[in-house]
Order: C-alpha cells, then sequence, then structure tokens
C-alpha cells in the first residue's frame, strides 16, 4: 500500500527520535492529543524523546509557548497511546501542562493544538474532526475517507491523559477544527466531563473525578461546594451541562431528583437552552413556567458560572443572596438560598440537605478560617490528595476508625494539620511541625526574613515587622534555640526566638 504523507509547515523545531516504528501500516485517520505532565520547551521535550531508553515520542508536541516541535515524521508510527492498532493510525501531539490533575494548560496552547489539528486535517484530506467521547463508540466507528476522529490514551492505558481540563474541551477542539475546514455542524457529544466517563464507576470514584474541580472553584468563589454541587444533582436540568448529564448517569437516575427530564427541550441558538418546568406556589400548587438556562461549555465554566451568579446576583443595591459570601455551613447556605427566592418548591431545602448528606458531599468544602468554620477531620493518604479522601468526619473516633481500616491513610485536621498517626518532630526548643500551623507575635520591627532555616542562610532583604504571623512548617537551624518558622506567606523563615506562641 503505497500512501502520501507530509508535515506540517507549523513546525518551529525539529529533533527526529530513534523511537518509532517506522513506516505505518494504516492511513491517517485518527488524532491523539496527550498532556505532557510539565511545562517543557519544544527542545526540552525533543531531548527526552531523543533518547532511547524513554521509549516513548509522539509526532508532534506543543510547548508551554504554543510553539510546534517535530519529533516523529507524519509517516512514521510514534510510541505513544499504549496501542499499537492506535499509534498506525493517530497522529499524536504532546502537549505542555501543568504536573497534576486536571493538567491544566496554557491558553496559547489550545490555541495551537486547534490550529495543528486543522493543518493536520487538511493535509490529509479531512474536512470533519469528530469528538465522540465514547470509547467504545469510538474505536467501533471506521471514520469516512473526509472524517478524522479524536482518541485518548486514557482508552488504552490506566491513565489520566490527556487530562481532564483537555479532555473537558475535546468537543469544543472538534467544533472548532471543523468549523475552520467548512463543513457543518458534526455530531459531538457537548465538551466538558462527559457522561460517558461516569460508566461503570462507583459514586466514590465519581466524586473523586468531579470534587478537585469543585474545590479548586470553592477557593475563588466561597460558596460551598457541597451546595453547589448539591444544586447541580437536583437541577440537572439546567442545560446540557456536562455536571448536570453527569450526575443522571453516575448517581443512577433517569432524570433529576426535582423531576426534570430532557424530553421536550429545544435549542435556541448556540447558548440557551429553554425548557418547561413546574415552579411550587406557597399554597401548594404548581404553576408551569418557561425558563432559560446557560449552556455550559465545561464543568469549570459551569461551577465558575453558578458561584459568580450566586454571589453577585442582586435586587437592586442589596445583594439577593447577602450572607452567602464566606459562609461555611451548609444547612445556613442553602436557606439563604431559598430564602432569596431561587427556588419556589416547597422542599428544596430538605432535598438539599438529602444529597449533601447521602453523598457526604462536604468532603469538597473550602471552609475560610472563621469562627464558624465546620471542623471536620479528614480520613486521606496525604493532605494533597483529594482524590484518596475516604470521608470526612465531625467525630475524631469515627475518623480513626476509618482510618485503622485503611493502612496508610492519616487524619487531617480542618487547617490540614496532621492529627493521626501523630507526627513527633519536636525543635529544640519544644514547637514542632505537629502544632502546624500555629501563630506568632513578633515585637520587633526588624526581625530578618531568610531564604531557609538558619543564619548560614541569605537574608531575603525583608522583615516582617511587629505583627501577628502564621507559621506552617518548623525547622532546627543555626542561632535559634527555638527553631525557624517558615511564614505562611512564603516569603521565607523567621527566627522563632523573637516570636511569642499566640
Amino acid at each position: 500500500m503505497i500512501m502520501g504523507y507530509s508535515n506540517s509547515s507549523l513546525v518551529a523545531y525539529t529533533l527526529l527520535s530513534p523511537n518509532h516504528s517506522g513506516l505505518r501500516t494504516e492511513r491517517i485517520d485518527r488524532i491523539s492529543p496527550h498532556c505532557v505532565v510539565g511545562q517543557c520547551t519544544a527542545e526540552g521535550l525533543g531531548d527526552w524523546f531523543h533518547k532511547s531508553s524513554t521509549k516513548a515520542s509522539s509526532n508532534y508536541g506543543i510547548d508551554k509557548n504554543g510553539r510546534i516541535g517535530l519529533y516523529v515524521e507524519e509517516k512514521n508510527r510514534s510510541w505513544c497511546t499504549s496501542s499499537n492498532a492506535n499509534d498506525q493510525r493517530a497522529v499524536t501531539i504532546e502537549c505542555a501542562s501543568d504536573k497534576a490533575e486536571p493538567y491544566v494548560m496554557h491558553q496559547v496552547v489550545y490555541e495551537r493544538l486547534v490550529d495543528l489539528c486543522e493543518d493536520i486535517c487538511r493535509r490529509n484530506g479531512k474536512k470533519k474532526l469528530l469528538w465522540f467521547g465514547d470509547k467504545n463508540k469510538s474505536l467501533n466507528y471506521q471514520p469516512k475517507a473526509d472524517e478524522m476522529l479524536i482518541t485518548v490514551h486514557r482508552w488504552f492505558a490506566n491513565k489520566s491523559c490527556p487530562g481532564d481540563w483537555l479532555y473537558a474541551r475535546l468537543g469544543d477542539l472538534a467544533a472548532k477544527v471543523t468549523s475552520r475546514l467548512g463543513s457543518g455542524n458534526v455530531e459531538v457529544i457537548p465538551s466538558g466531563m462527559q457522561a460517558g466517563e461516569f460508566q461503570g464507576l462507583t459514586e466514590e470514584q465519581v466524586l473523586a473525578k468531579v470534587g478537585p474541580l469543585f474545590t479548586a472553584d470553592q477557593k475563588k468563589s466561597g460558596i460551598l461546594a457541597s451546595v453547589s454541587m448539591a444544586q447541580f444533582i437536583l437541577e440537572s436540568g439546567y442545560g446540557k451541562s456536562e455536571l448536570a448529564l453527569g450526575a443522571n448517569n453516575c448517581f443512577g437516575m433517569k432524570k433529576s431528583l426535582s423531576g426534570n427530564t430532557w424530553s421536550g427541550s429545544v435549542w435556541d441558538g448556540v447558548s440557551i437552552y429553554k425548557k418547561k418546568t413546574q415552579e411550587q406556589k406557597a399554597d401548594g400548587s404548581y404553576v408551569t413556567v418557561t425558563a432559560e438556562f446557560r449552556k455550559y461549555p465545561n464543568v469549570d465554566d459551569s461551577i465558575a458560572d453558578h458561584s459568580a451568579y450566586l454571589l453577585g446576583a442582586k435586587n437592586g443595591e442589596k445583594f439577593r443572596y447577602d450572607g452567602l459570601k464566606g459562609c461555611s455551613d451548609y444547612k445556613k447556605a442553602v436557606q439563604i438560598i431559598k430564602d432569596g427566592g431561587y427556588a419556589t418548591s416547597l422542599t428544596y431545602v430538605e432535598k438539599l440537605y438529602s444529597i449533601i448528606e447521602k453523598w457526604k458531599l462536604t468532603q469538597y468544602d473550602v471552609t475560610a478560617e472563621t469562627s464558624d468554620v465546620i471542623k471536620y477531620y479528614r480520613v486521606r493518604k496525604n493532605w494533597g490528595d483529594v482524590a484518596s479522601q475516604l470521608g470526612a468526619y465531625s467525630v475524631f473516633d469515627n475518623a480513626k476508625a476509618m482510618a485503622d481500616k485503611h493502612p496508610g491513610y492519616k487524619i487531617y485536621d480542618w487547617n490540614g494539620k496532621q492529627m493521626y498517626p501523630e507526627v513527633m518532630l519536636e525543635t529544640a526548643g519544644g514547637m514542632s511541625n505537629v502544632d502546624c500551623p500555629f501563630t506568632v507575635k513578633v515585637s520587633v520591627p526588624d526581625l530578618n526574613i531568610r531564604k531557609g532555616a538558619g543564619t548560614d542562610t541569605a537574608k531575603t532583604g525583608k522583615f516582617t515587622g511587629v505583627g501577628v504571623f502564621t507559621i506552617v512548617e518548623v525547622k532546627n537551624g543555626k542561632d535559634a534555640a527555638k527553631g525557624w518558622g517558615k511564614l505562611k506567606s512564603g516569603a521565607g523563615w523567621i527566627n522563632l526566638d523573637f516570636g511569642k506562641r499566640e
């Protein structure tokens, strides 16, 4: 079989890797984008693939600045997706990303990915780029002569690649490229975390996927994650948002708990979803109204949009949900939302409570440091590993019982301090990491901040001034009897001999 191949003219750097299988045995009809798991340069990625010991490669790479590298010519099969069958048919593209899930990419990387996919499609005679968001449908589909299909690494190996950030945008990628190629509408599942992603998973596994997305947004919005998540599960008629689709799918619902279904719903343009819904009046009767909802492109946007709405909605000059910002009690937050006129159902509050408590959604709350913080003990492998969390408990003994059943798990309090097993890291002066975080009062105006723990480390050139400071880590070091404390601000380390424990 004789096939003609070319390489992209968008390439800014070339270093061909020895890691490939030679000429393809199949025609190109797939594109497989990946996440590098690092904000790399085109040269750095090329050097990595150039090592025979790496035993991996890709046809192209897009670095953190949007520069495109060529590492395996399109005529050759790269070693990229853990599948010979896929790599024989796919042009593989590694994209610079953060090192942790959801593996966020710089916007310039995503924009360049759109450009490169368009170029690949044009040179290979394709007029459509397809994204089905479903492994079985995709792998059993035979693209037509003018079609290109998106496939992903996670379908062939136990990996997250291309990461939830890019996976959430593959529908958008397909639509943008197809539009540029001049074709009409193409069948894609709306971008975002797809319903197909949840099939066959337990509720705990689903929450591990969507929870970190909520948690990250709550740090910005101040809205309780548990309340936001429960609202989307309850009111999954909120457009064809991926979270709503996922909620129906992963929680085993044929329709939302509020009774909303997809039937009879129609799209009006591309951004507004109109549907008829039943609103309950104060006397208990119902009235049918037509409501308009936003179409969310992905889970992240739906959370951000919803949170921004709740925090910013006004009636005249007054905030509609006054008191919600900074609220750390999910029951109080739900009542504020209900009282603000968000929902007219007489059972709305009770239903949200039920969902939050049934699925233990408070484990995703990010609470502010206020006097009314709900103090939960969280059982995790480590504080930063949110996905490993087994539960959040208001009673320490209950958390301990769970941790004891799972070797390797620890208990952290609401500030992230490890409570069990006890950490014994005492410094010479009696202060320890097990006490962190704690505050110290500094009464001298010119206390040096250093880059490390000890007078043998460099000064930063800055001083604390007089005030109270939070210490997040303690170490022994030169010329400090009480040890050295790391400032929460990240500015550096201070001598705890000059601070009084608050």
